[in-house]
């Protein structure tokens, strides 16, 4: 299983109703997207809170969870923040750099700091949503959305596929480890380069056996959801 089932599947709410929990993704991502910073910040930490409490997981375990998307958001951040002007006037601060002043203006700062928090609290809030949702239920809660089925089955198949493809990678390199294939960076390469090209044979292989054993349980096209 993949981390985020394990985490999913041992939920305090993973027997609870998925309509509910998608109404409580709604409600804080409103609150995120309506709330000033300050209560931006403070949705935050009870969401984190919430996380930590539903999922039996440590703050700082959280932390890292979150620091990953948010690192992405910091640069897009900063560029938001920094602007560039051959007129200094105005700015909070600025340098020159090549004939040109990059530098803070107040409309720059001001937006940086509601697009971080909003960010923030919308990917804590989304974060909630899926750590506390089973697989099973996802799909449970697309079929009472009137999702079309040809798209759910898109999206059971590609779940299967993740798990054929982690599987795949691990037994090749396993198999190269025992053979020391990774001692050296030159030979790391190279083993790397082999389990790409390896990888794209196996799981073809594995998916030919998943169509025979399709078609040996006279599979019609449908898959029963």
């Amino acid at each position: 299983m993949l981390a985020i089932d394990k985490i999913s599947g041992r939920s305090r709410w993973r027997h609870r109703d998925p309509r509910i929990k998608l109404l409580c993704w709604i409600v804080l991502m409103t609150l995120a997207m309506s709330l000033p910073p300050v209560g931006q910040a403070a949705l935050i930490v009870v969401i984190a809170a919430l996380s930590c409490w539903m999922l039996r997981v440590s703050p700082g375990r959280w932390l890292r969870w979150i620091a990953i998307p948010a690192g992405f958001l910091l640069v897009s951040t900063l560029t938001i923040l920094f602007s560039i002007s051959r007129d200094p006037q105005g700015m909070l601060w600025s340098t020159t750099l090549g004939g040109v002043h990059i530098g803070i203006l107040p409309a720059g700062l001001e937006m940086a700091n509601h697009t971080l928090w909003r960010s923030l609290a919308a990917i804590s809030a989304t974060f909630w949503l899926v750590l506390n949702l089973p697989f099973v239920q996802l799909i449970q809660l697309l079929q009472r959305c009137r999702v079309p089925v040809l798209l759910i089955e898109q999206i059971l198949l590609t779940w299967r596929f993740i798990f054929i493809l982690l599987d795949e990678v691990q037994a090749i390199h396993q198999a190269q480890t025992l053979r020391f294939g990774y001692r050296t960076l030159p030979g790391s390469y190279r083993s790397l380069a082999m389990l790409v090209g390896m990888l794209f044979s196996r799981v073809m292989v594995r998916y030919q056996q998943m169509v025979t054993a399709l078609d040996v349980k006279l599979y019609q096209g449908d898959f029963h959801l």
